[in-house]
């Protein structure tokens, strides 16, 4: 059997209770409690905390698809998912420091000395001490065997005066194991533990992200789409003038410069019909990439006109608080949390290190005697280092800490005061766009009457051909107007909801909100 020196673990677990890093309480918000108000912004009918999920903004079930897919396979959500398992084992490797490390060791040797009626010989074992015997006459001598940094002892028999000699020994012990009474190791913990927390944060952030530029490039693609089909339209209104206004010319009833001004109009619509078809194309492939698959064509937008009412309200007006559960806003206050704690480390530098190792084992010349009650035998080595004089590295550390954690704060309070702003202009955007979208949509009403006045007065011989001219490309120009205010408001939406920041789908991620962890004591 093998026993371990469970006094001196103990010991250590009831001295390493201290920590002297700086209680940590969350900053003030460096914004005001409330949004902005005045007419470019939506008044407050209440104040909540909303729970928001891309089903309830992105009510289109092609769209919802299509974010569906990238969820699954794009590549930047998978590097975020690594990097938060790597942050995780990281936590665990350094919070594994806080116990003693127990290593098991068994050891047969067996060999010829070349010597005859000589003592045994002293062994060393690897980083630690060998303590064997010396024998005397011809009969008896010893090989030490040493733990793995621990110390070791052994008894060795050797036959007669052939130099033959063989060794078996069974140990168990801790290797320098630090004992955590000022809190070093328990500051460098909560660090790795806070990181971890962040890099979660920082994933979920990834992931809203993703979302919010899906929906839009999406949106972009119903944009192009109707650009697309307004251009063609227009392209072949202005074919079928061009092919009068040229009849006109030939019979000697108008001038070339009609001619002329009216291939101007198809021209134009020409081009404009090439860009977008190419645009459209580069939707697809940024699509593409943010899904990380190809994209069903079924599940495209065919216009932006169709987009209109299935996209959901988000909320405005809402109490500020709701900026910290923004996840940039969460990463940032976790790493104002390990700067914190990485203060209470670089002071522990100052004191005392106490470290212990020890080892308990077996140790004999015989394999059949292995577990005989000589055979037993033990060790412990206590060490305890006083830093004396370091050239100013623990101070520097120190100072270095404590001017990290400034940087981690200002990070933090200019994380808010950014999310702030964001907010802030989507709702000023918000609280204008149904009126200049309705707007956009009277002008083309009335652009698009006055063209057809035009051409009736035009054909009939009233009217001239400049006026109906100008009421073309002025209808032309209205409604790839009222196509880009469309996109703007469905875009206000999306920004809206990646602003807010509150995923119910990501609501029971443990990096949500800051308070919820508390793996470890607190500080004494």
């Amino acid at each position: 059997m093998i026993r371990i020196l469970t006094p001196v673990t103990l010991a250590a677990s009831l001295l390493a209770g201290c920590s002297l890093e700086p209680r940590y309480e969350r900053a003030p918000a460096p914004v005001t409690a409330g949004w902005p108000v005045g007419d470019a912004y939506l008044r407050t009918t209440e104040a909540a905390l909303p729970t928001l999920s891309y089903t309830d903004v992105f009510r289109d079930p092609k769209l919802r698809t299509v974010i569906a897919q990238a969820l699954a396979n794009n590549r930047d959500l998978r590097i975020a998912a690594a990097n938060v398992a790597s942050a995780r084992a990281l936590y665990r490797v350094e919070r594994s420091s806080l116990l003693p490390r127990l290593d098991a060791t068994g050891r047969a040797q067996l060999g010829d000395s070349g010597s005859r009626g000589v003592g045994g010989i002293g062994g060393v074992g690897t980083g630690g001490v060998g303590n064997g015997g010396v024998g005397t006459g011809t009969g008896t001598g010893g090989v030490g065997a040493g733990g793995t940094g621990g110390v070791g002892t052994g008894v060795v028999t050797t036959t007669g005066g052939s130099g033959f000699y063989d060794q078996y020994s069974l140990n168990a012990g801790i290797s320098a194991f630090e004992i955590d009474l000022f809190g070093r190791i328990r500051s460098l913990s909560r660090a790795a533990l806070a990181t971890w927390f962040g890099t979660e944060a920082a994933a979920r952030a990834t992931r809203l992200t993703l979302v919010a530029e899906v929906a839009s490039a999406w949106l972009t693609y119903a944009s192009d789409s109707s650009l697309l089909a307004v251009a063609r339209a227009t392209e072949a209104s202005a074919a079928r003038s061009v092919t009068l206004t040229r009849a006109r010319l030939q019979g000697g009833i108008a001038p070339r410069t009609d001619l002329r001004q009216a291939e101007t109009i198809l021209f134009t619509a020409r081009a404009d019909t090439a860009t977008l078809t190419t645009a459209l194309a580069q939707d697809v492939n940024a699509l593409t990439l943010l899904v990380g698959a190809p994209v069903d064509g079924t599940l495209l937008p065919t216009a932006i006109e169709r987009v209109d009412g299935l996209l959901g309200e988000v909320p405005a007006g809402l109490d500020s608080q709701i900026l910290l559960r923004r996840p940039d806003v969460v990463q940032a206050e976790y790493t104002l949390r390990a700067a914190n704690a990485r203060i209470g480390a670089a002071r522990a530098a100052f004191f005392p290190t106490i470290s212990l190792t020890g080892i308990a084992g077996f140790a004999s010349g015989a394999l059949g005697s292995l577990f005989s009650g000589g055979a037993f035998n033990w060790n412990a080595a206590p060490t305890v280092a006083l830093p004396i004089f370091d050239g100013g590295a623990n101070r520097g550390n120190l100072a270095y800490a404590r001017a990290q954690q400034q940087v981690a704060l200002a990070t933090y309070e200019q994380t808010i005061q950014t999310a702030f702003r964001e907010v802030s202009d989507a709702l000023a955007r918000r609280g204008t766009i149904d009126r200049e979208l309705a707007a956009r949509q009277s002008l083309t009403a009335a652009a698009q009457d006055n063209y057809t006045l035009a051409e009736r007065s035009y054909r009939g011989g009233i009217g001239t051909f400049l006026n109906a001219l100008d009421a073309q490309r002025t209808l032309y120009g209205a409604q790839q107007q009222l196509i880009t205010t469309r996109l703007t408001r469905a875009d206000n939406l999306v920004t809206l909801y990646r602003v807010f920041g509150g995923d119910a789908l990501i609501a029971g991620n443990p990096a949500a909100t800051p308070t919820m962890h508390s793996p470890e004591p607190a500080n004494k």
